[in-house]
């Protein structure tokens, strides 16, 4: 019977969280270069 390779679920979690974490920085680095216009109060809705 095959044994679990344990340190293989960890690597590859780490590297998960690793892609989350830059995604998620590069995502911070745009917003701030391009900072959208402050949406106004009625949001589009009509009176």
């Amino acid at each position: 019977m095959a044994r679990t390779n344990y340190s293989f679920e960890k690597r590859q979690k780490e590297l998960a969280k690793k892609k989350k974490k830059e995604e998620k920085r590069q995502r911070k680095l745009e917003k701030k270069q391009d900072p959208q216009p402050v949406p106004s109060e009625n949001l589009g809705f009509e009176e």
